[in-house]
């Protein structure tokens, strides 16, 4: 196996697990640890880990993007379910924004069956995935391509986002706090969900339970610019309260 190859799949590994100790890693494959030890050493430089005593964390807060197959892999029953009440949130004939997380492209699978929409985004990935959908306008922002993230960026992008006047923009992000906000992983994919948010009539944030109580790297709005939030799981007390005082509505699967 080639030493990216292996990388790829500890990165996979780490995402999923949160952590991963070098002698388990050794024993998987098949190599020395002091090799295991510089695929850490390469995936701390990188950003996407932090080398812990025996093994390594996840980067919560890196600005580094995970490149789009692990971000894809990643909590995907969460995601699916995410994408179901989103479904329900989308008319015919709507105009959206989809950001270019991996949570909007189980939400474009999700909606293939709307008619007359118009699509605006700056997701390789969901330029892809619609391509084959009749009687849609799907509208790429244009931009600088950014390959980690199969995203496309910057001032052209921002500004071609803020041409449009779309009625809700459905975007997820790195992480939510009381305090912090909705927070994104670098300036520039901030800034197009900045311009995505600021182009809409309404805001959804749509993310998995694993994004409360984190912050990333680059502020992108206050909780106060969110009219609703739907998310895979029920969340914790505090957060209800809060979604309640900021009349924001929150959506999750109920369990029946």
């Amino acid at each position: 196996m080639l030493a990216a190859e292996r990388r790829k799949i500890i990165l996979e590994k780490v995402h999923e697990e949160k952590k991963v100790i070098v002698s388990e890693l050794s024993k998987e494959f098949d190599v020395s640890e002091e090799t295991i030890r510089r695929d850490l050493e390469k995936l701390a430089d990188e950003g996407h880990i932090i080398k812990s005593y025996g093994g390594a964390v996840i980067n919560e807060i890196g600005s580094i993007d995970l490149p789009f197959n692990v971000r894809w892999k990643s909590n995907a029953g969460g995601k699916q379910k995410i994408a179901d009440l989103v479904s329900n949130e989308i008319k015919d004939g709507d105009h959206i924004f989809l950001d270019a997380s991996t949570t909007a492209v189980f939400i474009a699978k999700n909606i293939k069956q709307k008619k007359n929409l118009t699509v605006i985004t700056n997701s390789i990935e969901l330029l892809l995935e619609l391509s084959d959908v009749e009687q849609w306008n799907v509208i790429a922002t244009g931009g600088t391509l950014k390959g980690d993230s199969m995203s496309l960026v910057g001032k052209r992008a921002c500004d071609s986002i803020e041409n449009y006047n779309g009625d809700k923009v459905f975007l997820s992000c790195k992480g939510i706090h009381i305090e912090k906000g909705v927070t994104e992983g670098n300036d520039e994919t901030a800034a197009t969900k900045q311009s995505m948010i600021n182009s809409s009539a309404k805001v959804y944030l749509t993310i998995d339970s694993s994004k409360f109580d984190k912050t990333a790297f680059s502020r992108i709005c206050s909780l106060k610019k969110i009219d609703v939030i739907i998310t895979d799981k029920k969340p914790d007390t505090k957060w209800l309260e809060l979604f309640r005082n900021l009349h924001i509505e929150c959506k999750y699967p109920k369990i029946v």
